[in-house]
């Protein structure tokens, strides 16, 4: 599946040569979650791919909308867990079937309540209670902050002509790698980090997701529909590179427990990394040449530095940023012949490759090859 993920849908229009492909599908159909005000809602005209959704227009955001950015540690954490859940999704709700709209059914204040420690037998917190150590530091690491956020995604099918219903959920459930907190004056005062071990938090990440099951279960619309749930383990704070969804699993309709839970085999690597030099060498080696290929040509550029997806241990996605200084648009465009070169002739053709190159400007040229592809797509702005 293509995965340019912060490719704008126009750039993956040529890149994917999917303009001839728009298929003609604007329909006023009447969505469930608007009844009461007897809205109508439109499906689009076009279909770009069947890489995306369609949505419902007035679009209607989230339940949740502004609450998983101060929730996540970075940016790509945010982005990936949105555009994860969604290709595990597809899986279930193919995106030739199914519009896509945000979350409508688990409100914010739900929400809110459920990512609170426990705190008595009544309470909603998902987080454990805190767990009194002789210290700040021990209470802390006997009872780190596992839960960080809850996504709620849903897939609509058509319903005859004029109607669409809710065919599907799906709710991700993003997992602190690392608890932040800080000591108190008296002992030191200032932040501390627990990294917490990876099965401790797979383990306890299933066990909150069977509770969310059962308290989405009971409220009204969500009763019966089928639900995707993944577990996303997210970075560190400092990470450049997103986290990765660890586990999956299929919710039958009416079914309030799960059953079996599925690995997820997929992560993000940075380039260059010892890390990924030791993991996946080759790869490396081919970042390395490219990389020193480009010094060769224009020495004093100030960074070279690339993203890799890989999934079942086989890289899929390899997006790299290249920064330099221009003195004019001809070196700009001979430069980047170079590069579009240098690209083809380093990285086989079976990953998705994206190049970006920008200057202090801002972006100055994308360069773009879907797996597969025989040319890449170039575009200078």
């Amino acid at each position: 599946m293509k995965r340019f993920l912060s490719l704008l849908l126009v750039v993956s229009l040529f890149a994917t040569g999917c303009v001839p492909g728009f298929e003609k599908q604007e329909e006023v159909v009447q969505d469930p979650a608007q009844q009461e005000n007897t809205e109508q809602a439109i499906v689009p005209r076009y279909k770009i791919s069947d890489d995306y959704y369609q949505t419902i227009l007035p679009y209607k955001p989230g339940e949740t909308r502004g609450q998983i950015a101060p929730r996540l540690n970075s940016r790509v954490d945010v982005e990936e867990m949105e555009t994860g859940l969604m290709r595990m999704a597809q899986e279930v709700f193919p995106s030739d079937s199914y519009l896509y709209q945000e979350g409508q059914y688990i409100k914010r204040g739900t929400i809110s309540e459920w990512l609170k420690r426990k705190t008595g037998e009544d309470g909603l917190g998902l987080n454990p209670p805190l767990v009194r150590g002789k210290d700040t530091e021990e209470t802390n690491e006997n009872s780190p902050i596992y839960l960080a956020h809850i996504q709620e995604q849903n897939y609509l099918i058509r319903k005859g002509e004029d109607q669409v219903e809710l065919g599907g959920v799906s709710i991700g459930i993003a997992l602190n790698s690392v608890h932040y907190y800080n000591l108190s004056d008296s002992e030191g005062g200032y932040p501390r980090e627990y990294t917490i071990d990876a099965e401790e938090l797979e383990a306890e990440g299933k066990k909150i997701a069977e509770e969310v099951i059962k308290r989405v279960r009971t409220m009204e619309g969500l009763q019966n529909v089928p639900i995707i749930v993944g577990l996303y383990k997210q970075s560190p704070a400092n990470s450049v590179v997103p986290g990765s969804f660890i586990a999956k699993a299929n919710v039958a309709s009416g079914n309030n427990t799960i059953g079996k839970w599925d690995s997820v085999n997929e992560e993000y690597h940075l380039f260059p990394h010892s890390k990924t030099t030791e993991l996946y060498r080759d790869d490396a080696v081919r970042f390395e040449n490219f990389k020193l290929d480009i010094d060769d040509y224009f020495p004093n550029h100030t960074g070279v530095i690339g993203k890799g997806y890989y999934s079942d241990g086989e890289i899929q996605q390899l997006s790299i940023e290249v920064n330099m200084e221009f003195n004019g648009k001809a070196e700009l465009i001979g430069f980047t012949q170079y590069v579009t070169g240098l690209l083809v002739e380093h990285f086989p053709n079976y990953m998705n490759l994206q190049v970006s190159i920008s200057s202090i400007s801002g972006q100055e040229a994308l360069i773009v090859r879907d797996a597969g592809a025989e040319k890449p797509f170039v575009h200078i702005y």
